[in-house]
């Protein structure tokens, strides 16, 4: 945090009485397990927990002061009685970034956005004290725990920003006040909770309002949404970015990339500042369009070319997103199972397809994707025939159209199986040191246990 802050400082903030009793913080907590001596616990209330029932707990760890929606009678410690603790929080956030005078790029995205998060922190750190969002603190409660460790220090800040609904988007950018917003796509991943595709697109496009007039708003040229994005944004700067040099008009554009002899992307970046030759270690053809994406926040930041040529030079595959490693019995392992949409798996079939050797799609199912479910399965199944796949292993009843359509599409050979254990089994039988085995599939598929049964016991 920028210094310390007061209840008293806070409760003006949310427009209620001050505190009969104040007390100082420069550290906030939401959990009691973690909360250091001297901590601002605030106790926050979901569908499957409530903060509000360890405010003792709170108090005998040494909190310095509690803001809760339910308080014991004789509770002792300075507090704030409110009825949302969740927009305590958020103001908290919103009033340390205003203390903080670093350029901040708040990000969202159906796919892309943690990619683009790493490269452009990697960025970033070449030009100066840079603070990204660590692991996966997206959501409502991320992302303001998130600028809560935002210091003077800071140049640069880098948010990404998630959301299962409507609306979530809108609380994060709130109290983030970015000087940049971008949004790397929108397609049907994880659309159950937005009820389409249009609300997805509209839901991401709640960045766009967290601007400023002064702010700079950047979408993808190649995305069908894209016009509609810029209508919202108004009068606001929009730059557009497009791979493959698809959009002549757009102000960052990059030749298409090439996997070079020692297993990297490379490309060209053209620039408003520039051109420049880039190298990444990253695969496939998307996390080049990533790294576009990342230049184009950079540069708009005030970064320079060279900081843009470093930074994706050292930018390092995320764990469980086209991770490459190699696994038992000298086989290359691509572990792409963090999360799946069809997008998402195309981007990661067609890295398979490229790649030499005896090619190995081993799938598990999509999730979230509501009524589309089916056919997006099918459109993968399809899609992975025509890459030329000449084998596909799936686990789950969801895979079960997905096999089926690799099928009629003329695929080699394709199997399904009722269990992980089964599955795993197969691959070990196959696995070699000329074959490259692609595991995909969403997070509640947990095609992370093939990964581990592919993986070398550590030495």
């Amino acid at each position: 945090m920028n210094g310390s802050f007061s209840l008293s400082e806070l409760a003006r903030e949310l427009g209620i009485d001050a505190p009969r009793v104040d007390a100082r913080f420069n550290r906030v907590s939401t959990d009691t397990r973690t909360l250091q001596v001297g901590d601002l616990y605030i106790a926050l209330k979901g569908e499957r927990f409530d903060g509000n029932a360890f405010v003792a707990e709170a108090a005998r760890r040494g909190a310095a002061a509690v803001i809760a929606q339910d308080l014991p009678e004789d509770f002792e410690l300075p507090s704030l009685l409110i009825a949302d603790s969740h927009l305590a929080l958020l103001r908290l956030a919103r009033m340390n970034r205003r203390r903080c005078a670093a350029v901040l790029v708040a990000l969202t995205g159906s796919q892309g956005k943690t990619s683009v998060k790493e490269m452009l922190g990697s960025i970033f750190k070449q030009q100066a004290a840079t603070h990204v969002t660590s692991a996966n603190f997206n959501n409502t409660i991320g992302v303001p725990l998130t600028l809560l460790d935002l210091e003077r220090q800071h140049e640069f800040a880098v948010i990404e920003m998630g959301a299962n609904g409507a609306g979530e988007i809108a609380l994060s950018v709130g109290c983030a006040e970015p000087n940049i917003a971008l949004i790397t796509k929108a397609s049907a991943a994880h659309i159950e909770g937005f009820g389409s595709l249009q609300g997805i697109v509209e839901a991401k496009g709640e960045i766009i309002d967290g601007l400023g007039q002064a702010g700079t708003a950047i979408f993808n040229a190649n995305d069908k949404n894209c016009d509609q994005w810029i209508a919202r944004a108004g009068k606001r700067k929009v730059c557009l970015f497009s791979y493959g040099e698809q959009v002549a008009e757009a102000a960052y554009r990059c030749t298409p990339a090439i996997l070079g002899a020692n297993g990297k992307m490379t490309f060209r970046l053209r620039t408003p500042s520039g051109e420049v030759d880039l190298e990444l270690g990253l695969l496939g053809a998307h996390n080049a369009e990533n790294a576009l994406a990342a230049a184009a926040c950079a540069i708009e930041a005030g970064a320079s070319l060279d900081s843009v040529r470093a930074g994706l030079a050292e930018a390092q595959p995320v764990p469980g997103r086209l991770f490459p490693s190699i696994g038992k019995a000298g086989c290359r392992l691509l572990d792409d199972t963090y999360n799946a949409s069809p997008d998402s798996y195309k981007a990661a079939i067609d890295v398979l397809a490229s790649a030499e050797g005896e090619r190995l799609l081993v799938a598990g199912g999509m999730r979230e994707l509501g009524e589309q479910t089916l056919a997006a399965h099918r459109e993968v199944g399809e899609y992975a025939a025509k890459a030329g796949l000449p084998v596909l292993l799936a686990v789950g009843e969801e895979c079960a159209e997905l096999v089926a359509a690799y099928r009629e599409a003329g695929g080699a050979s394709a199997s399904l199986f009722n269990d992980h254990e089964a599955l795993a089994e197969e691959c070990l039988k196959r696995v070699g040191a000329g074959s490259v085995i692609l595991v995909k599939g969403s997070r509640g598929a947990r095609m992370d246990k093939i990964v581990a049964a592919l993986t070398p016991e550590p030495s």
